[in-house]
């Protein structure tokens, strides 16, 4: 990406973090009821007639998705917290979408048990990285409804990646698909600074964290 550079939409305010809900924030962050909006680069414009979701890479055979056959896909509704690096956190938020465990239903991860990573790649350039792992088992999905709506273009729409229990750099806009690779591979952001893994948890903001 040649542009590195950083749209900031936030202007509401830290709340005080009721008693029962402290645990589910993680240290260093507080709360918010705001959704704010953060971008390494311009929206892009996407037309539907042209999306596809693709997983390809160091495995026996890619798979790719139009917008038509992705919305046929068994969906689900989560119910998530949200953590920013730049410190804010989101409680209750609830995206409908589709499980990367559908996704990688067609893959055969066991014969390729050597596969341990993603780079996840999207409209504009950006990519993330992630070991898989970290999105199997229920723990990550492909959303294109945020609270009952289709997903805003400023929020990653029409889908993005999310991954709730990492930092939210990790939960990639406008996502296209997944590189799968046998050897981890920094992405956008980890190779500006950030922390190659990223969880919230235990403040792991950037390299050396």
């Amino acid at each position: 990406m040649a542009e590195k550079f950083i749209s900031r939409g936030f202007v509401g305010r830290a709340r005080e973090v009721a008693s029962d809900r402290k645990d589910r924030v993680p240290p260093g962050q507080y709360e918010t009821t705001e959704f704010p909006v953060l971008s390494a680069g311009p929206t892009p414009n996407v037309s539907l007639e042209r999306w596809d979701f693709s997983i390809y890479g160091e495995i026996a055979e890619d798979l790719k998705w139009t917008w038509s056959d992705f919305q046929k896909l068994p969906s689900e509704t989560v119910r998530a917290d949200i953590h920013c690096v730049t410190k804010w956190s989101k409680l209750d938020t609830v995206w409908t979408g589709v499980s990367i465990d559908t996704l990688l239903q067609g893959v055969d991860l066991d014969s390729q048990s050597d596969v341990s990573y993603l780079v996840a790649f999207c409209d504009g350039g950006y990519t993330t990285n992630m070991p898989l792992v970290d999105v199997r088992g229920g723990k990550a999905w492909i959303v294109y409804e945020y609270d009952g709506r289709p997903l805003a273009p400023e929020h990653g729409g029409p889908v993005r990646l999310l991954v709730p229990h990492l930092y939210f750099w990790k939960s990639a806009k406008w996502v296209r698909g997944f590189k799968l690779v046998k050897d981890d591979r920094a992405g956008f952001w980890e190779t500006a600074g950030y922390h190659n893994y990223g969880d919230p948890w235990k403040e792991q903001r950037y390299a050396g964290d």
